[in-house]
């Protein structure tokens, strides 16, 4: 039987960042990759919406033209009427690893 494409999408995701997926079965509340400072939950969808491509766009193109040094490239997704510490932060994985480095290290990620 083949293998579900999110299952693939886990493992690659895991073996990334150096994470390790976890099945399925009686998970819980148990993230998707177990690492040691990331709580990985994957979302894999055939395709995203154009407005949010093109939003990690425009911020990664403000982010090369800055001239203040490098940034890292983000955008916020807020939901009208919620508050904003609800909002979403979104970047691509290779503007995380480039900005915080190997994943693996345990000591990222804990304000050390």
């Amino acid at each position: 039987m083949p293998e579900k494409t999110w299952k693939k999408t886990e493992r690659a995701i895991a073996q990334r960042l150096g994470g390790q997926r976890l099945p399925v079965n009686g998970r819980g509340d148990q993230p998707d990759v177990r690492h040691p400072w990331l709580a990985i939950e994957v979302k894999h969808r055939r395709t995203l919406p154009r407005w949010l491509k093109d939003g990690v766009i425009q911020a990664r193109r403000a982010a090369a033209s800055a001239s203040i040094g490098q940034q890292l490239p983000i955008v916020i997704i807020h939901e009208h009427g919620q508050p904003h510490a609800e909002d979403l932060v979104v970047l691509r994985l290779d503007d995380f690893e480039a900005w915080f480095g190997n994943a693996t290290n345990d000591t990222l990620g804990k304000g050390e």
